[in-house]
């Protein structure tokens, strides 16, 4: 439950929504616990034909008769006491006497309290049975109206603590999220996020509801019947109290098992996002190769477990109603057989155990009755809130899982400024490795001097993109370094560093947003001139006002579907021209398009890459045109570096790709 107490500690920093949400539940607590006392004037006063005036003189002319009857036999008792002989007759006198001047100062009492109620009953309340009815009513009526607004508000003000104690953990679990590094996501998985950002966050939500409104509003109700209960006969009331232990026990061997029967839907739900999630996102692949049974197949798996789940949580459930009621029940049994015993026999002592100064009337033991029963409907709203506030407490671990991890790329703690790039970039002998023992790059040097356009080919898999992966910081170096004008990268400020940076890949990573909005992504501070100063370049701008139905506002849609491969790769484009980078990366950018489209992209690559310094990752001879070396990378390491003409001449592997890839492409 540690980081549920944290989610917790986060909603309490809305102290004046919290206090209001108490005192709201304190209010229907005590009203909930008046309604119930307007039983005692019912069974009284009204069905006895008598008015509040008549009882409570009635009441004041029995405890005096009462009082006095007792100190007359107090006198009588002492008197025998003087005329007995020491021993076991006086002593037994002496106890007579003790416990008949308890009863006496408990009919004193009560007498004063009468004594003092008199005027104001006389001078406020109805004289006759009827009217004294209607008031009871009324007042009934009353409380609960009043009590049902202060439910209003607790159920506004808790909803209102819930949705922003949550509101501000999603605002933190996405921003830590956003700083982790890309071998994080991969780690993590995007269906695994999804869960946890909706699925799980949902049932915090709900526990954090539960918490703040039943958790805090049925125990106070409780607890205001119990206090009533004990002003009736605290004694009486703790009797009937001894199979709370048990149940209490039960319970919070249920709430655990349901806590870790949770962690394990939550799981299977992952399970069942990453499926929909993987489908969804290549549906047109499982079209394609007619594997529709096969994916129905996979889903009813991953449901079915997530099910079994659901089905075990439901039997823990399905105990908690049970353990409740039969603790009221036992505590209602107790209760009757106690109090039935010490009103019908007019007794003050149960098993020679004081129970009361005064024997309880028929009344109070019916209200007390009353009360008990003011507990039961609490405790049966409070038998969902163990398994809720369970499966809330599992959801809150799953997210701290996720929120708590650190990148593993971090600042340096004193960051050396950095320049505009300006002489060049270095690999000095470096490794690097996904994963202990398979390394993908191999004792890679190598140095690309400022305003130099480096093409990198290579068979699949030979690390080419990890390579260029490295210049931004997506990952560091199992060893070695790479350094930009002659600073490590470790040492400068990722911010500072990628501000130089450009990226296009293959995957045209395109938001469902405007046409303007993407280009303007990756300078905040853009105007719309600068936005379509970056299109012309990037030969967006006619076919963007002439195509598109909205021109420049023209929304996207998911992934850039609204468009076409060569539309989507020229705003892609046209993002990298407006942050006007001091090196641009170019992955494969030209892999998916037309063969027109490459070529009016090159002519935009060949003016904009000058006086830049340019990685570019191709296969095609067209690309490598613009390139003024090229690095053949095999097995994560450099095979040769050179023009194309050097590397025909020298490089087999070179020759080998050129002749399978290249010059079919050509």
């Amino acid at each position: 439950m540690s980081n549920f107490a944290r989610v917790l500690k986060l909603s309490l920093r809305y102290r004046l929504t919290v206090v209001a949400a108490v005192g709201c539940a304190l209010a229907i607590a005590l009203l909930w616990g008046g309604n119930i006392g307007t039983v005692y004037p019912f069974v009284e006063v009204v069905f006895e034909g008598r008015s509040l005036h008549e009882w409570v003189d009635e009441e004041i002319a029995e405890a005096q008769k009462t009082a006095a009857a007792l100190a007359r036999h107090i006198d009588q008792l002492a008197d025998q006491r003087q005329s007995a002989a020491a021993g076991d007759v006086a002593r037994q006198i002496e106890r007579q006497i003790a416990e008949l001047s308890v009863r006496h100062e408990a009919e004193l009492r009560a007498l004063a309290v009468r004594r003092r109620l008199q005027p104001y009953i006389h001078h406020y309340l109805p004289s006759r049975p009827f009217p004294t009815l209607m008031m009871v009513v009324a007042v009934l009526l009353v409380g609960t109206l009043i009590k049902d607004l202060f439910l209003v508000c607790s159920t506004i003000l808790t909803e209102r603590l819930c949705q922003l104690a949550t509101l501000q953990l999603r605002k933190q679990f996405y921003r830590r999220t956003l700083r982790m590094d890309l071998a994080s996501f991969d780690e993590a998985g995007t269906s695994e996020l999804i869960s946890r950002f909706t699925y799980d966050m949902e049932q915090l939500t709900h526990g954090l509801r539960t918490l703040y409104g039943k958790a805090i509003r049925e125990p106070l109700k409780m607890v205001a019947c119990f206090l009533g209960a004990a002003f009736i006969c605290w004694r009486l009331l703790l009797i009937s109290l001894l199979v709370a232990p048990i149940a209490a026990w039960v319970i919070n061997w249920l709430s655990k098992s349901i806590k870790r029967a949770n962690r394990k839907a939550m799981e299977d739900m992952s399970q069942i996002y990453n499926a929909l999630s993987e489908t969804f996102g290549a549906i047109k692949a499982v079209k394609a190769f007619t594997r529709e049974r096969h994916e129905r197949q996979r889903f009813h798996w991953a449901s079915k477990q997530f099910y079994f789940k659901a089905m075990k949580i439901a039997r823990y459930d399905s105990l908690i109603r049970p353990a409740t009621e039969l603790m009221g029940i036992c505590t209602i049994c107790l209760a009757i057989l106690a109090g039935a015993y010490l009103v019908l026999n007019q007794e003050t002592h149960l098993l020679g155990l004081r129970m009361s100064h005064r024997p309880l009337s028929i009344s109070s033991l019916l209200l007390f009755y009353g009360l008990l029963a003011g507990v039961s409907d609490p405790a049966r709203k409070l038998s969902d809130v163990f398994s809720r506030i369970q499966r809330s407490a599992a959801a809150a671990d799953r997210i701290y899982q996720m929120l708590d991890r650190q990148p593993r790329l971090q600042d340096p703690l004193h960051p050396v400024p950095l320049a505009a790039h300006h002489r060049f970039i270095r690999f000095d002998k470096v490794d690097f490795s996904y994963e202990d023992g398979v390394p993908v790059l191999k004792d890679v040097s190598l140095t690309i001097p400022c305003g130099q356009t480096l093409a990198i080919v290579g068979p699949n898999g030979c690390g080419k993109s990890t390579l260029v992966n490295l210049i931004p910081r997506f990952f560091d170096p199992s060893s070695g370094r790479v350094e930009l004008d002659g600073i490590d990268l470790k040492d400068v400020r990722i911010p500072n560093l990628r501000s130089q940076i450009g990226v296009v890949t293959q995957e045209m990573l395109l938001f469902n947003d405007t046409v303007a909005a993407n280009i303007g992504y990756g300078r905040s501070d853009a105007s719309r001139d600068q936005i379509i100063h970056a299109a012309r370049k990037a030969h967006a701008h006619q076919f963007i006002v002439d195509s598109l139905e909205n021109g420049y506002e023209t929304v996207v849609g998911e992934r850039g579907s609204r468009l076409s491969g060569g539309q989507r790769q020229r705003i892609a484009l046209a993002r990298a021209i407006l942050r006007d980078p001091r090196i641009l990366i170019l992955d494969e950018a030209t892999s998916q398009v037309d063969v027109e489209s490459e070529q009016l992209i090159n002519r935009v690559l060949a003016d904009f890459i000058r006086d830049r310094t340019a990685i570019i990752i191709t296969h095609r001879l067209s690309t490598l045109d613009l390139a003024d070396r090229i690095l053949v990378m095999d097995n994560g390491r450099i095979d040769d570096v050179g023009t194309h003409d050097e590397l025909l001449s020298r490089c087999p592997l070179y020759r080998r790709l050129y002749q399978m890839d290249f010059r079919a492409s050509a």
